[in-house]
């Protein structure tokens, strides 16, 4: 059963402002809570922001599973919202590494992007969410058209696997974080190729029905 207007919007608020949580977490531990940031500050915010991305990513593509498994077709509106996360953290978690890593060095922020791959995938997945981004609109998406909107914003499928990359090549010990998130990646986009085969399926045998009603006419 559809939600209400109202309640969709009382629920996007709450939404937007649980969204904020984390950045606001952050914000209390550099102007009054040092300890909540560990030892190394600057690694800790730029870590965090980053597996924030990450987690607005994978929440993003949660949004159709869940909405198809149990009827919450409500949940078609909440994705923008958290798509513009994921890019608003992969925007802090940049300016995290430019600032606390290199003090705004711009020679030494290219030659860390070109050599070393894990900034490489990891830059390379913030770049390719700008154009969804800026395009996310609903003036953007007549602008472009539903097909050409539709088949850019299917860049989220290589920008989270990019995403997960990129954390799995920075972590050095411990790879149960990058596991656990490749392993869900797996299953939203696993989710999405079964849907998908089945749909074509269904369209293979409404066509064959078709095609089978004019032959047994013929026939008769």
């Amino acid at each position: 059963m559809p939600l209400a207007p109202k309640t969709v919007s009382a629920l996007k608020a709450i939404v937007f402002v649980a969204a904020l949580v984390p950045l606001a977490r952050l914000a209390a531990g550099v102007f009054f809570y040092p300890d909540w940031l560990g030892a190394n500050p600057a690694e800790y915010i730029t870590r965090s922001t980053g597996d924030w991305t990450l987690r607005f990513l994978l929440i993003t593509l949660a949004v159709t599973p869940l909405r198809r498994a149990f009827g919450w077709n409500s949940l078609a509106s909440f994705r923008r919202m958290l798509g513009l996360y994921a890019f608003f953290y992969g925007l802090v978690h940049l300016s995290s590494f430019v600032s606390f890593d290199h003090v705004f060095e711009v020679a030494e922020i290219v030659k860390d992007i070109f050599k070393r791959p894990f900034i490489t995938v990891g830059f390379t997945s913030l770049v390719l969410l700008v154009p969804l981004a800026v395009t996310s609109t609903d003036r953007m998406v007549r602008r472009l058209g539903a097909k050409r909107w539709l088949a850019l914003h299917r860049l989220v499928y290589v920008i989270a696997p990019l995403g997960v990359l990129h954390f799995w090549w920075m972590v050095k010990a411990d790879l149960t974080e990058p596991v656990v998130y490749a392993a869900i990646l797996a299953g939203l986009l696993g989710y999405r190729v079964v849907a998908k085969l089945k749909e074509s399926r269904r369209r293979a045998q409404r066509r064959g029905a078709g095609a089978a009603i004019p032959q047994a006419r013929a026939n008769g």
